[in-house]
């Protein structure tokens, strides 16, 4: 029993610290983006219909190599629009996806990601594009 409970805390370490970190609040994003001197991305996206963003998501953003990256140089938000019911979001949420996509997406491309620095503004725009993960770090540095 002990060695299950050890084995059950390892595996649950494990699956923490290969998540990827996603915040869904563009000012809570700034405040984080000040404090340890990195960049804002924000991706717009459909993940639970848009077949692009699910290459996105499948090829770069869950790749190790993205995953690693993105812990040390950004803060990422992500600005969800999902359509099946268990993946929906509240209200409130989803108002503010709808605010942010307004000011930010206004032709609503998805996926769309933009880079900013902490004060939200905008260094580069992209969307899906078939790369392997290191090639997308690269493209995303160079905003």
């Amino acid at each position: 029993m002990k060695q299950l409970l050890i084995v059950s805390i390892f595996i649950l370490g494990f699956i923490n610290a290969n998540a990827q970190k996603w915040i869904t609040d563009l000012d809570e994003a700034k405040k984080i983006a000040a404090l340890e001197d990195k960049k804002i991305v924000m991706v717009f996206m459909g993940s639970d219909w848009c077949p692009p963003c699910k290459k996105l998501n499948k090829n770069v953003l869950s790749s190790k190599e993205f995953k690693a990256h993105a812990d040390r140089n950004y803060v990422m938000v992500k600005v969800d629009f999902p359509k099946k019911t268990p993946n929906l979001l509240s209200e409130n949420q989803t108002a503010y996806n709808l605010e942010l996509s307004k000011q930010y997406n206004p032709k609503r491309k998805l996926p769309r990601i933009i880079v900013m620095n902490d004060k939200a503004e905008i260094l580069g725009k992209t969307g899906y594009k078939r790369m392997n993960p290191m090639a997308y770090i690269k493209l995303l540095s160079s905003f």
